[in-house]
């Protein structure tokens, strides 16, 4: 039998801990070890070491972000598995470096880890673009709630009278705020015309201007500063994301016309998943990966819980939006599964069941590259051919002769 070399790395922010062994060789295995630092000429170093040992497979743990420069590196020489942190803990009081590289490979070797999917470098960058987005979205939503509490702490009553506080009209007129104007009456004339609150109560809700003090104006016109330039890149990254998926732009179509979803909601799944959900073999394996599957806690033949196991916590933030969006659609499918579970399920349950639905529906969009059929409120054919054959075998039992007459066909014999 030859040699299949494996490298276990413990990973830490200024240092690698690795070990090799050769995983053919019966009985115990005998590492050689080896500390580098985790700078880029490091990692060149490293590099080399695990080439001029032959080592075909290295195994390291998801440590925070520190794993990625790593990972880069090793990625064209080597297979590479990142094993979930949990899956590798050691006993209490037992935790060193060598001894956390050692143990990875033992548990790699015996396949008791639990491993992480890491795409390939091109769908890693998709992530990177769609998660920062996401990232910034989250800002812009907080910096509404921080000029909503600084104008109410000047008084300022402006969100009282408007749908948006971040609409064309309120802008304008935190513009004219932040730069000096004190006129109440001349700040109500900057909003449009179809604005429902009236002047009169704009310049009412406005009338603070008057005494607002410059540190205010000062601060509310850094937050429109700020609003600007946060709302610039995101559109930066909209023009980058659609740049970068353009040669799967059929996938995105295809999936954003399943209710609930849209072009934007479309493009986060496939940076999560890629644009054929081609890791995943089944359904069932994607629904299992995102964590939208009833769970297991088996002991004695007694189920403890049947709670959702974590999963992709990026998957499941964008499929629980769909999923809203989706029981909002009138007369979709997902509407009546939601209405038909609510009530014997609760409202939580239910729409979690819309997610495990939304999640299946996706990989079969992606992997088999078909379209989504709207098919409303109308009964599933299966669940109806099986009702049909219920109720049949029912009065057969109690001694009928069933004839079944389909309107337009001739009668036929059950």
């Amino acid at each position: 039998m030859g040699s299949f070399k494996v490298a276990g790395i413990d990973v830490h922010k200024k240092m690698l801990a690795v070990v090799i062994t050769d995983a053919a060789v019966e009985g115990a295995f005998h590492f050689e070890r080896r500390k580098f630092g985790t700078m880029d000429s490091d990692l060149r170093e490293l590099s080399k070491w695990l080439a001029g040992h032959g080592v075909q497979e290295a195994v390291m743990e998801s440590t925070a972000q520190y794993w990625k420069p790593v990972w880069r590196q090793l990625e064209p020489q080597c297979k590479l598995y990142l094993a979930q942190a949990q899956s590798n803990r050691a006993p209490r009081g037992r935790k060193r470096d060598f001894a956390d590289a050692e143990r990875l490979v033992r548990r790699q070797v015996a396949g008791e880890l639990i491993l992480s999917f890491v795409p390939d470098p091109e769908q890693r960058l998709w992530r990177t673009v769609t998660r920062t987005k996401y990232q910034l979205t989250g800002e812009r939503v907080r910096l509404h709630s921080q000029l909503e509490a600084l104008l109410e702490d000047a008084r300022i009553k402006l969100s009282s009278c408007v749908s948006d506080l971040l609409g064309v009209s309120s802008r304008r007129m935190m513009k004219a705020l932040a730069e000096g104007e004190t006129d109440p009456t001349a700040l109500a004339k900057l909003a449009d015309p179809s604005l429902r609150a009236t002047p009169e109560e704009l310049a009412d809700a406005l009338a603070a201007a008057m005494t607002l003090s410059s540190l205010h104006r000062k601060i509310l016109g850094l937050f429109l500063s700020r609003l600007e330039l946060i709302e610039r890149q995101i559109e930066t990254l909209d023009q980058s994301i659609a740049t970068a998926l353009q040669k799967h732009n059929d996938a995105v179509v295809r999936l954003a016309e399943v209710p609930g979803y849209g072009p934007d909601s479309a493009q986060q799944i496939i940076a999560e998943v890629g644009p054929e959900a081609a890791t995943f073999p089944s359904a069932a394996e994607l629904a299992s990966w995102v964590g939208c599957c009833p769970g297991r806690e088996e002991s004695a033949e007694v189920s403890k819980t049947n709670r959702s196991p974590k999963g992709n916590r990026q998957m499941r933030r964008v499929l629980a939006q769909v999923a809203h969006a989706a029981v909002q659609t009138q007369g979709s499918t997902f509407q009546a599964l939601f209405r038909r579970l609510v009530g014997r399920l609760g409202y939580n349950k239910a729409m979690w069941a819309v997610v495990h639905r939304l999640c299946r529906l996706t990989w079969k969009i992606l992997h088999q590259g078909v379209r989504y059929e709207e098919r409303g409120a109308l009964p599933d054919p299966k669940l109806v051919k099986q009702r049909k054959k219920k109720l049949v075998r029912q009065l057969q039992d109690l001694g009928y002769e069933v004839q079944l007459i389909v309107r337009g066909e001739a009668p036929a014999t059950a």
